[in-house]
């Protein structure tokens, strides 16, 4: 990605799913659903002509502190999100303490 693009991250609560854009085109997104008081989030997709730019990543990183803001807990079932968990420890006080282990978590 050229270092002149705009990356923007924002919720889309009418389709349940963040989505990450680039000079304000949608490229990818993080698919989510209610789940008592936690959002569960399901599936994180990237457009093919943006993988490996780091945007799954921006993008989970920044919807992970929206949702701390706004003190909703979140259950990593997407493998990406999960995985985004392992790598970043000191994120992981978004999962409830009870529900670490069964992500493999903490």
């Amino acid at each position: 990605m050229a270092d002149d693009q705009q990356v923007t991250v924002r919720d889309n609560p009418g389709k349940d799913r963040y989505e990450v854009l680039v000079d304000g085109a949608v490229v990818g997104f993080a698919a989510y659903r209610p789940e008592g008081e936690a959002l569960a989030f399901t599936h994180v997709e990237v457009d093919d002509g943006h993988e490996g730019e780091g945007l799954g990543s921006q993008l989970v990183g920044s919807m992970l502190a929206e949702v701390r803001e706004r003190g909703t807990a979140v259950l990593p079932y997407c493998p990406f999100v999960a995985d985004y968990l392992r790598k970043h420890p000191e994120e992981q006080d978004v999962v409830p303490a009870a529900d670490r282990s069964r992500f493999d978590l903490g």
